[in-house]
């Protein structure tokens, strides 16, 4: 089972973005992206991408961003 955590801060984006960890994007209480790596952040926006060529542009204030961690 998975457990989510809840990206905040700018370091909490670079450490995710550097482990190359997957994230999930919720707006208005629904999954908008389920498994994808941050490619890079800056105040207003984060770009996550799931595959080749498939980029994701997400407002910041509009989204919440949670890491994917396995349970141990």
């Amino acid at each position: 089972m998975s457990m989510n955590r809840k990206l905040l801060r700018d370091a909490d984006f670079q450490e995710a973005m550097e482990r190359e960890k997957r994230i999930r994007v919720f707006q208005n209480n629904a999954i908008i992206d389920m498994s994808s790596s941050i490619v890079r952040f800056d105040d207003d926006t984060v770009v996550t991408q799931s595959g080749v060529g498939d980029l994701m542009y997400h407002r910041r204030s509009a989204c919440e961003f949670f890491e994917l961690r396995k349970r141990t």
